[in-house]
């Protein structure tokens, strides 16, 4: 891989900071795309920020998205930009839409303006599916997006796959299941859990109130996942993939692994609020990844509760030592 370059949007994110050190790992010269802002948020990044290159663009900025294709020059871009946190896009549907909709098809105009031999890879979401037409989901499922960050994911994926079949562009979007870590943000439901079983543990909260623990999810490790994205663009062809781990987990399970892990009953301390639910719920989310696991050799290598027992130590080790 010596002497490849690859473009990360969203690189201060989970998946863009694993998908980073992978590259790295890999050989890979890593830019990584950030938006000007007054509060920066490095902290995923920090241990290889002199390692690799920061641009200012933003998906809401064409000439902007030109100009760092024109100054990295890079063999593969990965589109991991988004407003990713699902309740948030109820409350702001239009800039949500601006970002994971239309922002793609910015990026998308801006390669094959600059550069269409670039490989693409945009990141697709299981919310897609939405309310399932069968289970489990794979790659020719058909959509049902129930939120509006869904809706916009639809959209996003089939402009990728427009660009693909109308200008021969090498892209492809990873349709991928819920995927979570240490590094995820504390306002998805795993970090909630993980973050409040650690407070509940260090006896700096006495509850944890969520939403519906029925809600069923295919969880996976996000450093698994990005593998598969990298796998994506080093195919003969583009084509777009399922990642999941095919196996099905409720709130209530991923609660009970964390608190046992810490010798502690959940039902003490766990409340149910409805102020947490959402106005159309996904019940149920179950990925084949089949057709990853045959073409692209990928396979999941950390187990649901390997990664909730992970995670729980990595907030007590983090409270502990701000305590």
């Amino acid at each position: 891989m010596a002497g490849r370059v690859a473009l990360i949007t969203g690189i201060t994110g989970q998946d863009g900071s694993y998908l980073a050190e992978f590259l790295l790992e890999k050989g890979y010269e890593v830019a990584g795309t950030v938006r000007r802002s007054s509060t920066e948020n490095f902290s995923r990044i920090e241990h290889i920020r002199d390692r690799i290159q920061l641009e200012q663009a933003d998906l809401l900025d064409q000439y902007s998205l030109l100009d760092v294709l024109k100054k990295v020059e890079p063999h593969e871009v990965y589109n991991l930009a988004a407003m990713s946190f699902v309740p948030t896009s109820w409350s702001q549907p239009v800039l949500t839409t601006e970002f994971d909709a239309v922002g793609v098809t910015r990026i998308l105009e801006a390669i094959r303006l600059a550069n269409p031999k670039i490989r693409f890879y945009q990141a697709s979401s299981s919310e897609m599916f939405g309310k399932v037409r069968e289970v489990p989901q794979k790659e020719t499922t058909p959509f049902h997006p129930r939120s509006p960050y869904g809706v916009a994911k639809v959209y996003g994926h089939y402009i990728t796959v427009n660009y693909r079949e109308s200008y021969d562009l090498f892209a492809c979007s990873g349709i991928l299941f819920n995927h979570e870590s240490p590094r995820r943000g504390l306002e998805f439901v795993t970090r909630k859990v993980t973050d409040g079983v650690a407070r509940v543990k260090l006896g700096l909260a006495d509850e944890l109130r969520l939403g519906n623990l029925e809600a069923r999810r295919d969880w996976g490790f996000a450093g698994d996942y990005v593998k598969a994205m990298w796998l994506m663009l080093q195919q003969d062809q583009a084509d777009d993939y399922v990642v999941a781990t095919g196996e099905q987990h409720t709130v209530q399970e991923l609660v009970e692994i964390a608190f046992d892990h810490v010798g502690l009953e959940w039902q003490k301390y766990v409340k149910q609020d409805p102020a947490f639910y959402r106005p159309a719920e996904v019940d149920t989310l179950l990925g084949d990844s089949t057709r990853a696991r045959d073409e692209l050799g990928w396979v999941p290598e950390t187990s649901f509760k390997q990664l909730v027992e992970m995670m729980v130590d990595a907030d007590l080790a983090a409270l502990d030592s701000k305590g």
